[in-house]
């Protein structure tokens, strides 16, 4: 453990005293917003990137430690466990090194080289390796064996030559070397599958594509991998992009050769050996190598996706609520009509209707009535418009709307409906309004995504909210785990209003689970709401431990907290500020 606190300590540039006390409180079970907020004095003041670059590092390195004694614990079974391969072992610092390091010892099914080895070939194998004045031919004739299946000299050269190659291909040293060179100057190619042109239209881009994999940004590397696993495009790796057509040989061998310790003098085994380094090269290392860059390819990719579609996600929930107002939401459709949903200040459901302003229906003026009637009836002071089909149309309707009823105080403003659909029939949406048309439950979801995007948004799955790129082709899982990140941080940064807060909004409050965010609502209802924070010990499941994590961050109106005084004494974020004169410049126009 201590290895890992100082690999940490040094990577993020604090104390290992720092991280060992990080350590001990993620694993007591704290959360990192509440490490972050309320544990500072502990931990020397990491705040929540340097712990959640530490958290995700921590499971990492533990991961890396286990795989390691099951390594050397296996290699040791064996009898072949030196203490030079021990040390190596336990200094390999990722995953790709160690597994090549266990790569000789690793169990695996009978090769060619091994088959070979059976039947007693690798004296052959060495003797060529270590005396290149050898004839292959007159050496292999000793081991001609009808019993053993090696029928003629080209057999007993031919399973010496996997001996060797399975023998280099293994050699960690050297799949190192080769990796470095590659990183820094193989090229990834993309080529259309002959006859599939015309159904690959929309990645012809990639048809003849060719770029370094050191260079190629994520977005062109998450399409040729798309356009290969629908079947359009094959992807290939260029060791040598710059090898003049003269060469003999491609760099990568040469580089073989080298390491080997090879210098050719022209001997008489020495065309032999140099096809046995070309064999490895071609069949074993380069195979090996393209997988596992072209992995490492997708891994940086997916990595660079999902920090885009989370830094959007913290935009778009961290934008300024329209607050405590009235409000109008417009989903926009045109052959279905526009859905309306009214919601008062606190985002309970007043009235809904549907209005077909737009063909084939084309009831314009009629819709400009409706919605007139529904803005005077409930005192609206706010419409939001979801961005979606007929948005334009719809807003347009809206800005006459708004200018012919001038004696009325209105503001439109168009947001995202990023996954208003998918909270509609969603078992949230269900809860809250059981017997309300799915259609217009979306309405509700951009009306009060306006009112505050943040406790609207949270009862959506992240991944479905849509703010990202190629949220399908990556790690789902490294996804869902960023983006729930993501919306804990946002949630707990703001804080929750405990008499207000939805069971989805007050699952995210750092230390309450969904059943816990449950009884909390329940006891709510039941006691007519809470006057302190303190009721929340009265509430099922709610512990101590759960309690010390999550009152910091829940707030009931009119009580003086802790957490309010030291959110009023904090500096605004620039997310912050650019949400808040976003919102400004929005609500004047």
């Amino acid at each position: 453990m201590t290895d890992i606190v100082n690999i940490i300590a040094d990577e993020i540039n604090v104390q290992t005293a720092q991280v060992n006390a990080a350590v001990k409180l993620l694993d007591e079970g704290a959360t990192v917003p509440f490490i972050a907020r309320y544990r500072k004095e502990v931990t020397g003041g990491l705040d929540d990137t340097q712990l959640r670059t530490l958290e995700n590092r921590l499971s990492y390195l533990r991961e890396l430690s286990e795989r390691r004694s099951v390594i050397l614990k296996n290699i040791d079974e064996q009898g072949k466990l030196t203490a030079e391969l021990s040390q190596a072992i336990n200094g390999a610092q990722s995953k790709t090194d160690l597994e090549e390091l266990y790569l000789p010892y690793k169990p695996k099914r009978r090769t060619k080289g091994q088959i070979a080895i059976e039947a007693g070939l690798e004296p052959l194998a060495d003797a060529l390796f270590n005396d290149f004045s050898l004839q292959p031919e007159e050496v292999a004739a000793q081991y001609i064996s009808v019993e053993k299946g090696i029928a003629d000299e080209k057999s007993a050269l031919e399973g010496a030559r996997y001996i060797l190659m399975e023998r280099f291909a293994v050699d960690a040293s050297l799949l190192k070397k080769v990796r470095h060179y590659l990183q820094q100057n193989a090229v990834v190619e993309a080529k259309v599958i002959a006859g599939k042109e015309k159904e690959a239209a929309k990645f012809s881009d990639y048809f003849e594509f060719s770029e370094a994999i050191k260079s190629i940004p994520s977005h062109r590397a998450l399409a040729i991998f798309r356009g290969r696993n629908e079947g359009f495009l094959t992807l290939s790796l260029n060791a040598d992009p710059n090898q003049d057509e003269n060469q003999k040989s491609s760099i990568v061998e040469t580089m073989i050769s080298e390491h080997l310790g090879f210098k050719w003098q022209g001997k008489a085994a020495e065309p032999y050996i140099k096809q046995v380094v070309s064999w490895t090269w071609r069949v074993k290392i380069m195979t090996h190598m393209e997988t596992e860059l072209f992995a490492e390819i997708r891994e940086r990719a997916e990595t660079d996706a999902i920090k885009v579609f989370a830094s959007n996600l913290k935009d778009l929930m961290m934008a300024a609520p329209a607050g405590a107002k009235v409000t109008m939401g417009l989903d926009p459709g045109i052959r279905t009509g526009v859905k309306i949903a009214i919601v008062d200040q606190t985002g309970k459901l007043l009235d809904t209707a549907t209005i077909y302003p737009h063909p084939p229906q084309n009831a314009w003026d009629k819709s400009k009535r409706t919605l007139a009637n529904l803005i005077r009836k409930h005192k609206v002071e706010l419409i939001s418009i979801g961005n979606g089909t007929a948005s334009r149309e719809t807003d347009k309707l809206a800005a006459e709307l708004i200018k012919e009823e001038s004696d009325v105080k209105l503001t439109k403003i168009v947001v995202s409906e990023a996954g208003a659909s998918v909270y509609s029939a969603s078992e949230t949406a269900a809860a809250e309004f059981p017997d309300l048309d799915v259609s217009l439950r979306g309405a509700v979801s951009i009306a009060r995504r306006l009112q505050d995007p943040l406790a609207e948004l949270v009862k959506i799955e992240p991944k479905s909210i849509g703010v990202g790129q190629y949220q399908h082709d990556v790690n789902q899982s490294a996804l869902s785990k960023s983006l729930d990140s993501v919306i804990e941080d946002c949630v707990n940064a703001v804080g929750v209003d405990l008499n207000t807060a939805s069971v989805p909004l007050l699952a995210r409050v750092s230390g309450l689970s969904k059943t816990m965010a449950q009884n909390v609502v329940e006891f709510r209802n039941q006691s007519g709401g809470f006057s302190s924070r303190n009721q929340l010990k009265k509430v099922a499941r709610l512990g101590p431990k759960a309690f010390e994590q999550c009152a910091g961050f829940l707030k009931i109106v009119g009580e003086t907290t802790h957490w309010m005084l030291q959110r009023s004494t904090q500096k605004p974020t620039p997310l912050w500020k650019k949400s808040q004169l976003r919102m400004m410049s929005r609500l004047k126009t």
